[in-house]
This record gives structure tokens, sequence and C-alpha cells, in this order.
């Protein structure tokens, strides 16, 4: 009896009993709404884990990722804790503790999920752009490679007021809300920061349209009509229309008409010009939720130039300029006539024009012309000689040192010395008619015949 008392008192607890309850600790970094734990990327995470079970349980760590099997962390009879440093997402997913008593071989476990968040390593990006289908805008703010997605506002600046807030970051606006020049900010923000978040604005404009005014096609040939569209955001739609004055149609691509866009940039190339078909205004409209801008161009078709045609007129009508221009000379100006007709006649350059202008002048003329009738006497009475022509004086009241003014001014005395001389010149020539007479041999070989 004493001996069962003994043994009573000691093995009391000789008896496996439990494990009863498990307890486990995460110092994670928060916890979500519906009580799950997530740590922020980089952070030290410590687990732990009791549980009340004779004799002391063995507990054990696994770890199961998404997707993927079971993973044995290891055990331990002592020491029930552990610390991960330096946490990242490969370690996001299930924890599980599980406490085992070695006599009695029951066991209970407790898992837990634990997330590992990180937040996007660059800054947001906005943008603005039509709404698909409709010519609405619709704001888009993204801020990628965080986890989970952050959180957006859209908000008007100046003022603040707020747009829209939501997790996709993407806002709708009507035109009505809308004016050239306003700005839009976007602020996202992001579980685990930074506290002041981030953000990025966007500023709308209405479009700007530069094109040339006029263009021209050769019937048969081809043209380009170019449209260049400036200052827009979000970039406008660019069309192109025949003409205001009809039902405002669109043209389309087809085997007369190219229409390309690269960038802002839009050209129309017309094939094959007809002027019955083509000529015309054209319409280059740019178009985005701010407003409307439109420009006009003329486009002219003409037939082709008749390049030798053109030639052949320049070359006549220069051909014709000349002889107007050297008939002018020749009219105007009689001395240039004379020097030409000297030249032409072959004159010799021995021939002096003798200026008079005074009576004394005169006065030695008639003087010299006396002289050479005595002169004329004297060789009557001599064997007539040869006169030169080349070499004899003309006496002209015409130019004085080239002034063509003085010779339109005594053009008349110029008329009447050259008929003074002509009557000169003819009284020479009958003298030297008769001198010739006087000495004809013939005439001398009568008179001697009668003498002898």
């Amino acid at each position: 009896m004493n001996s069962y008392m003994i043994n009573a008192i000691l093995f009391p607890l000789s008896f496996p009993g439990g494990p009863y309850q498990i307890e486990v600790h995460i110092s994670a970094t928060g916890t979500l709404p519906n009580g799950t734990l997530y740590a922020a990327k980089g952070s030290r995470v410590n687990f732990s884990c009791n549980s009340s079970s004779w004799p002391p349980p063995m507990v054990e760590w696994w770890f199961q990722a998404l997707n993927s099997s079971s993973e044995f962390f290891g055990h331990n009879l002592t020491v029930n804790s552990f610390s991960l440093l330096l946490i990242s997402p490969n370690l996001q997913g299930n924890y599980t503790c599980l406490a085992l008593n070695l006599l009695s071989k029951r066991h209970r476990k407790v898992t837990t999920e634990l997330l590992v968040y990180y937040p996007p390593p660059s800054a947001p990006q906005c943008r603005a752009q039509m709404a698909s289908g409709s010519f609405m805008l619709q704001l888009t703010c993204r801020w990628d490679g965080g986890y989970p997605d952050p959180n957006f506002l859209w908000i008007e600046e100046p003022g603040g007021v707020m747009v829209g807030k939501s997790k996709l970051g993407v806002e709708t606006l009507n035109k009505s809300q809308l004016s050239d020049g306003k700005k839009f900010k976007c602020a996202a923000t992001h579980v685990v920061g930074p506290e002041s978040g981030a953000s990025c604005v966007v500023q709308i404009r209405g479009p700007s349209v530069l094109s040339e005014p006029m263009k021209t096609c050769f019937v048969g040939g081809n043209v380009t009509l170019t449209c260049q569209v400036s200052g827009a955001y979000p970039p406008a739609k660019i069309l192109w229309l025949r003409n205001l004055t009809q039902p405002e149609v669109v043209i389309q691509p087809s085997s007369r008409h190219l229409i390309t866009q690269d960038g802002q940039n839009s050209t129309l190339t017309i094939h094959n010009c007809s002027q019955d078909l083509d000529e015309g205004y054209y319409v280059c409209r740019a178009d985005n939720p701010i407003g409307v801008r439109e420009v006009d161009i003329w486009l002219s078709v003409k037939e082709p130039l008749n390049i030798g045609g053109i030639v052949g007129t320049i070359v006549s009508l220069l051909l014709l300029g000349l002889a107007i221009i050297s008939g002018l000379m020749l009219y105007y100006s009689p001395v240039l006539c004379w020097k030409v007709g000297n030249t032409f006649r072959g004159q010799n350059m021995d021939d002096v024009m003798v200026l008079v202008d005074s009576e004394e002048e005169e006065e030695e003329e008639e003087e010299d012309a006396a002289a050479e009738e005595e002169e004329g006497v004297h060789e009557r009475e001599e064997f007539p000689k040869e006169i030169p022509k080349q070499n004899h004086i003309h006496r002209v009241t015409a130019l004085v040192n080239g002034n063509i003014e003085q010779m339109g001014n005594g053009f008349q005395d110029l008329q009447g010395k050259l008929f003074f001389l002509k009557q000169t010149e003819n009284k020479k020539t009958s003298e030297l008619g008769m001198v010739a007479q006087t000495c004809n041999p013939s005439t001398l070989g009568g008179q001697g015949r009668k003498i002898a």
C-alpha cells in the first residue's frame, strides 16, 4: 500500500495530456480588415508558437507558398520561435505551427497567412485621352510595380475639387467639365507608403492647325495636301473633308485618295487630278474633347504647261524688243546713222567735218573757193592732173563737240550748207569737164590738122 502511495506521489502526472491550445504570434507590419497579416518588403518578422501539453510538445514549423507544396522549416523541443530578416515576396504564404505530444502522439496545428507588400519603385504616370466611341475625356493614372494595387484620387487644380477616387485610376469627364489649359492631378497612395504618397499632373489643351492655303495640280498629275496639328492634348483626331458648303462627308482612303498620318501630321494625296472632280476647297479638321479647329485649302487644277511654246514666245518678245530699240536709236540719232552709213560704205577715215559757226568762217570758205577757181585756171593751162576725192574737206554747220541738241536746232542750216556744197562740187565738176574737153587728144589732133 505504501508502495502504491509512493508510486502515486512520485508519478502523479505520468499519464500524457494535451496539447490543449496553441498560440501563434507573428510580428507583422499590419493587419487587414479580414484579419490577414502583412509585412513590408525588407522588414524583419518574428515568429513564436506556444502550447500547453504534458510532456512538453515538440513544435514544428511548416511553410507553403502560393501554388506550391509545403516546406518543412524544422523542429525543436526547447526553442519554439524564430525570425526572418529582410523578408522578400517569395516568403509570402501560409505559416503552420504544429505541436506534437510525443507520448500520446496527439497534435494540434495553427495556420496563419502572411502577405508581403511593397510600393511601386517609380513615380506614377498620368495621361488624358479621348474615350473610345465618344468625344468625352478619359483621365488615366498608373502606378505600376507595387503590391497590392495603390489607390488613386483625381482632383482639379487649382481648387482641389475631387473628380473621382478608385483603385483603377480611370475617370471619364464630359465637355462641360473641360476648358482649355485646365489641370488635373492624380494623387496615388499605397498601404506600405510612402506616407506622403505620389502624384502626377496633366494639362489639357485644344488643337492648333497649320497648312498651306493654296495648292496647284496639273490635270492627270498628283498633289499632296499637308495638315500640321500642334498643341493638342489629348492628341486630336484629324479628318479630311471635301467642302463645307455641302454635307460634311469625310474623305475615306481609296485608289485616288491616299491618307497618311505621322503623329499629329496628316497628308492627303490625290492621284490623277481632274478639274471637274478635284478642284475646290478641302478642309482639314482637328478635333479633341477640348475644341475643334479647321483650316481650308484651295486646290486649283490646271492644264499642263507647253514649255516649247513658252520658250518660243519669250524668244520672239526678246527679238521684237531688240528690233524696237534699234529702230528708236536709228530714228532719234542721225549721227549714229551717219557713222553706220560711212562704215558700210567703206569711206576713208581721212574725211573731216569742220564745224563752221560764224560769218568769218563763211568768208574764209568763199576765199578758198576763189583760190580753187584760180588754181583751176592754172590747171587748164597745164596738163590736167587727177584730183583726189577722198582728201577734200567738208564744211558743215552741224555738230558742236558732238552735241546732238545743237544739231537738232541747226538741222535746217545743215540742209542749206549741204545744198551750197553740192552746187560748188557741181561747178567744179563742170569746170573739170571743160578742161578735160580742152585737153582731149582728139580735139587737139583736129586742131593740128587744121593748122597744117
